[in-house]
Parts: structure tokens; C-alpha cells; sequence
């Protein structure tokens, strides 16, 4: 019997509503209903995927339709989900991420009053963003985009006391909602255009507009993905939202939330397809924004800010794949699931560092913290090979393909695009390469208040290594970042995986002239 598709979303947005009601009663264990909420969905979800393998390609999608939501004259939207191959990759990611993340936050958060209020936050996240995936129509795609719009501000601000966080918070939410004007305007355009918001309606109809109506809806749809996923112009506000604790910047500034952008374009690709200046939109947006987060990763001593930025540029990775079209749509979400594994797990590296260095953030305080915490040090290491492509690690094989269907795409379009993305490699592993450096190597820049370091410039303890429950989801996320590259990328697994949804693409040889 095949579990209802619905319970995915039920579970953490239950565990939420518990964890936000019950008040200070479940002080003593909310934590572990947090985690066990998140555990749940994963393992539906696990047992969903494993029952979609079971059936052929054509067959595996799942639609159910709860109620009717709005039924207002011609506008009639019903309340349905739909879980497909697409989907069901960022299911997997959402709820298996989440739950390590979930866990390190046990260990992570263990002295701070409000922990119980921290899971419930996390839990709403969950369910909001799982509401994004798995809506089959834009309007219960727009509510989950508000939903995880609204944890993203608890959450960034979840240190309201500090005058930075809630400023950070406040920005962070006035800057998506520009971007979620475009969201909404693009519902009221299909609506007036086609007389329709769901997937099904919208894709069919989308051959009898104008290209000038699918080129207004992309762009509505382009402004969108960049406000939620940091993209020029809209990216200020992801660098300040490393105000909030560390398994939100994994969770939702890493894994999940900043790549409902990419998420959006590749669900409305057969709108993009028939779009081509919308489409050229795209591409621009991803070139420029994987170089100018780049350039800024170069820039930053803060370690959270450094990766904030590289986060930016490789999300500017998979909306350039992303406006490639049918070449790119596969390899746009193998960087983003390989972006899941690496960047969750050197953010959690992050957190690991700031825990032994009494939240210091300043990495030029940082070195020789190689042998003082050799588990961090070495899942870091994992995540920081990865990102900057070095075989066969994840990132390789997901970059290098889109560095490929980049210059597959010939001409001038090709020459530029493929220059953008291998300069782009390069700066990547120069500032990645500077941060590790500077936090593992070298000669220590801190001092024992016990008559440490000589020239120290902060005063901590002595670093130690993390708590085993923040060690595993550590590790684990280590494995995913040596791993899962080749098991997305050897013999087109993700690309074949993805076709029923995204189209397949034949790349095009030349042929030699005998």
C-alpha cells in the first residue's frame, strides 16, 4: 500500500504546531520531537521512492487532490500535490538533509533557552518547503514560497536580541518579497492569458501564447527565483543572514531554500522553452551572479560570509544550466543535490569551528586547528575538495557538466558562457583554498586567556572537538560529498531518471567528413 503523499507535509508542520503551542511544557523534549517529525518524513519519503522505482518511467508520478481550495467564478484551484521524479529529488534532499541538520542542532543549540522554539521554526521550514516541491499548481507552490519566506525570517532572526539579527531578518524579508511580486503578477498574467494555474493547464496552453506573454511570464518567474535564491540583483540580502544559527545558514541558506529558484525554472521549463528572450534572461543572471559571488567569497574574513557567497555563485551555476534549456535541466539539479551534500556539510564545518572558537567568526583569529579538531578538519576538507571539483568527488561531475553544456551551446553564446563558468571554477577554489588555509593551517591567531599564543588577537579557550552528535551528521554529509557525483553521474543515472519531467537531450557531435 503506497503512503499517502500528503503525510510528508503533515508530519513536520504537526511536530511545528506542537513544538509553537505547547510553550515551555515540552522545553524538556522538543528537540527530539523536532528530529523525530523530520526522521518521519524522511523515511515516507524513502518508502515513496522506493515504491516509484518500482514502476515504469511514464507511471511514477503521484497526484492527489485534497479539496477544493478556490472555488471563486472561473478561478477554480483545487488543493492537490504531486509527487513526480523532480519533486521527489528535492523531497529526499529536503528531509534527509534536514534530519542531519536537525541532529547537529541537538548538540548545537544545547545551552540556548529558546531550543525548543528553534525546532519548532525548523519543522515549519520543513513543511513549507515540501508544500513548494510538491504543489501541482502555482498557487500552492506561491503559498509554500511564502511559508518558507516566513521561517527564513524566525529563523534568521531567531536572536532578535541582537540589533544585527533582526535587522538581518527584516532584510532578508523585504528583499524576497520584491521578488515575490514577480511570483504573484506571474499567477495573475497565466490566469488572464489562460484561464488556468496549474501545471497541467499552464504547460498545455503555453504553445497557443504569444512569445511575448511567455516571455513576460519568465521574467516574472526569473525576478522570483532571484529574490528567494540570492541572484543579481537581489542577492544583498543572503550575506546578512548568516546572522542567525548555523544549521539555518545549512539548512536554509545552503541545502533547501535558496534553491527553490532553480526549482521554479526547471518545473516551468516547458514555459521557458517557448520563451527565448526569458530564457536568455536566465542565462545572464546565473553567469553574472556565479563570477560576482565569487569575486565576493575572495573578499570576506568571515567564514560564514565566505561560504555565503559561494553559495551564491553555485546557485548562479544551476540557473545558468537551468536557462540552457533541455541540456542543462539535468545537470542544474545533480549540482544542486551535490550542493546539498558539500555546502550543508562545510557549513556544519562552520559551526563546528565558531563552537571551538566560543562563536568567533573571523578567520583571520583562526589557524593550526588541524590537529585540534581532526573529524571537523577532515569532513571539511571532504566538502571543501568537492566544491572546487577535484575528481571523483561530487562536485566534479556536477560542475564539469555544466561547464560542458555551457560550451555545448555553440557559437559566441557557447565561447562566453563556457568562459564564465571554467573562470568561475577557478576563483572558486582560489577563495575556498584561502579559507581553508586560514582556519586549518598555519600558526595559530588565538590565545589561551591560560597564557596561550604570544600575538593572539581572541581570546578563547582551548578549541576542542564538537560533540559526537554534531561529529555524525558531519560525517555523513562528508560521505555525500564524496559520493554522490558518481552515482548521479555514471551512466546519465539522474539524467534518465529526470526525463519523463524535464525532456531528454541528445547532445550533438560533429561527424568527421569520410
Amino acid at each position: 500500500m503506497t503512503l499517502p503523499v500528503w503525510l510528508l507535509i503533515a508530519l513536520p508542520l504537526t511536530g511545528a504546531a506542537i513544538l509553537l503551542l505547547a510553550g515551555k511544557r515540552s522545553d524538556p523534549w522538543g528537540h527530539l520531537l523536532g528530529c523525530a517529525a523530520s526522521l518521519g518524513s524522511f523515511a515516507v519519503g524513502a518508502a515513496l521512492f522506493t515504491d516509484m522505482t518500482t514502476r515504469p518511467g511514464e507511471e511514477r508520478a503521484i497526484h492527489e487532490t485534497l479539496f477544493s481550495w478556490v472555488p471563486v467564478g472561473e478561478l477554480r484551484v483545487d488543493f492537490g500535490l504531486q509527487l513526480d521524479q523532480l519533486s521527489m529529488c528535492f523531497v529526499l534532499l529536503i528531509t534527509g538533509v534536514g534530519s542531519l541538520i536537525h541532529i547537529y542542532s541537538i548538540g548545537y543549540m544545547a545551552h540556548d533557552p529558546g531550543r525548543r522554539r528553534f525546532f519548532g521554526y525548523l519543522n515549519l521550514f520543513l513543511s513549507a518547503m515540501l508544500l513548494l516541491v510538491l504543489a501541482d499548481n502555482y498557487l500552492g507552490l506561491y503559498m509554500g514560497w511564502e511559508g518558507v519566506g516566513l521561517a527564513s525570517y524566525l529563523l534568521i532572526g531567531f536572536w532578535q536580541h541582537k540589533p544585527s539579527a533582526a535587522t538581518a531578518a527584516k532584510k532578508a524579508f523585504v528583499v524576497n518579497r520584491v521578488g515575490d511580486i514577480g511570483l504573484a503578477v506571474a499567477l495573475m498574467v497565466m490566469f488572464a492569458s489562460i484561464g488556468s494555474i496549474s501545471f497541467q493547464g499552464v504547460f498545455t496552453a503555453a504553445p497557443q501564447l504569444g512569445e511575448g506573454t511567455l516571455d513576460a511570464i519568465g521574467l516574472l518567474l526569473l525576478l522570483a527565483a532571484c529574490g528567494k535564491s540570492a541572484q543579481v540583483p537581489l542577492q544583498s540580502w543572503l550575506g546578512d543572514a548568516m546572522e542567525g544559527p548555523t544549521p539555518v545558514s545549512a539548512l536554509i541558506h545552503a541545502a533547501t531554500m535558496v534553491t527553490a529558484g532553480v526549482y521554479l525554472i526547471v518545473r516551468s521549463g516547458p514555459v521557458f522553452d517557448l520563451a527565448p528572450g526569458a530564457q536568455l534572461g536566465v542565462v545572464i543572471v546565473g553567469a553574472v551572479t556565479l563570477l560576482f559571488g565569487a569575486i565576493i567569497g575572495c573578499a570576506k574574513d568571515d567564514i560564514k560570509k565566505a561560504l555565503a557567497a559561494s553559495t551564491m555563485s553555485q546557485i548562479g551555476y544551476m540557473v545558468l544550466a537551468a536557462g540552457l534549456g533541455p541540456a542543462g535541466y539535468a545537470v542544474a539539479i545533480m549540482h544542486l543535490l551535490t550542493h546539498g551534500f558539500f555546502k550543508a556539510g562545510l557549513f556544519l564545518g562552520a559551526g563546528s569551528v565558531m563552537h571551538a572558537m566560543d562563536d568567533e567568526v573571523n578567520m583571520r583569529h583562526y589557524g593550526g586547528l588541524r590537529t585540534l579538531l581532526p573529524i571537523t578538519f577532515a569532513t571539511f576538507g571532504l566538502g571543501y575538495l568537492a566544491i572546487i571539483g577535484i575528481p571523483p568527488l561530487a562536485g566534479f561531475f556536477s560542475k564539469d557538466g555544466i561547464i560542458e553544456a555551457a560550451l555545448g551551446a555553440g557559437g559566441a553564446k557557447g565561447a562566453i558562457l563556457g568562459t564564465a563558468t571554467i573562470l568561475g571554477a577557478g576563483i572558486t577554489a582560489f577563495y575556498m583554498t584561502r579559507v581553508m588555509l586560514m582556519t586549518f593551517f598555519g600558526q595559530p591567531r588565538w590565545k589561551d586567556p591560560g597564557g596561550g599564543e604570544a600575538g593572539g588577537k581572541a581570546t578563547v579557550t582551548q578549541p576542542h572537538e564538537s560533540p559526537k552528535v554534531m561529529t555524525w551528521p558531519m560525517i555523513l554529509l562528508a560521505v555525500g560529498s564524496v559520493a554522490s557525483g558518481a552515482l548521479f553521474a555514471i551512466g546519465g543515472t539522474l539524467a534518465h531518471w529526470l526525463q519523463p519531467v524535464v525532456g531528454a537531450h541528445e547532445a550533438h557531435h560533429a561527424l568527421p567528413a569520410w
